[in-house]
């Protein structure tokens, strides 16, 4: 069955870095475009940024120019850099299997167990 694991969150200072790592079994990863969310706490799920198969990226407004999105076919991964974090950027983010299409990204049911970011001041 299709599987969706994340990883490479902690604890980080502000103005650090981290690389979050989404690795998909189970299924064609290539074909597939992958979007990562986040949940911030008490708040609603919200797009981070996506990636579609052929390797065009779209981001959130607070992800661009610090955030880079990337995917390795070969080894059915995608990664997500996260420079310059801030601690608003402290969540829970979640990787998900899907499809992006003129900069929209459509998600699927298939969903990562999340990975915990903490960004202290």
């Amino acid at each position: 069955q299709v599987q969706v694991v994340e990883s490479g969150g902690g604890l980080v200072q502000a103005g650090g870095s981290l690389r979050l790592v989404c690795t998909v079994s189970g299924t064609s990863f290539r074909v597939n475009g992958i979007g990562w969310y986040r949940q911030l706490p008490g708040k609603q799920r919200e797009l981070v940024a996506a990636i579609g198969s052929g390797g065009g990226t779209t981001y959130a407004d607070f992800a661009k120019g610090r955030f880079t999105l990337s995917r390795d076919n070969a080894k059915n991964m995608a990664y997500l850099q996260m420079n310059s974090l801030e601690p608003e950027d402290t969540a829970v983010y979640y990787c998900n299997l899907g499809s992006l299409y003129a900069r929209t990204y459509y998600e699927s049911d298939y969903w990562g167990q999340g990975t915990q970011v903490t960004v202290s001041s």
